[in-house]
């Protein structure tokens, strides 16, 4: 059975970029969706292997609506028990020095600054979702 990944990512370039680059891992499945509120919708039936997130997400409602970022994407994630363990990794053009110490004090289990290298963040994937699923512990 694949493993389904959720990809958060609010630029269609950068999502297509991701979903090519992720192509060749045997056994996946991808979905995409453009928010974070999306994401949490689809997480909440479960069923996701591993999220990969963005962390600058702009709103694709009225420009009165206040999007849910990256940032609280993964504190949200993390406050569900039943997405406590979920692999996340970040992919992002934030280039702030405390960026990567943020989304992992935050919980997610690796970053990827733009432009990343598709190889390394595909064998990071692998890795997490081999970790997870034979409970080996996930920040490595």
């Amino acid at each position: 059975m694949p493993q389904t990944i959720l990809i958060v990512e609010d630029t269609d370039l950068c999502r297509e970029t991701l979903e090519v680059a992720l192509m060749g891992v045997s056994d996946l499945s991808l979905q995409s969706v453009a928010t974070a509120e999306e994401a949490l919708r689809l997480l909440a039936g479960s069923g996701v292997s591993a999220l990969i997130t963005d962390l600058h997400l702009s709103s694709h409602l009225s420009s009165d609506f206040s999007p849910m970022d990256g940032f609280e994407l993964i504190a949200a994630v993390r406050s569900l028990p039943h997405l406590a363990k979920l692999p996340i990794l970040v992919i992002s053009g934030d280039s702030a020095p405390h960026t990567a110490a943020k989304v992992e004090e935050l919980g997610a289990n690796a970053y990827f600054a733009k432009p990343y290298s598709p190889a390394a963040v595909r064998a990071k994937l692998e890795q997490l979702i081999h970790a997870a699923k034979n409970s080996i512990p996930l920040h490595t």
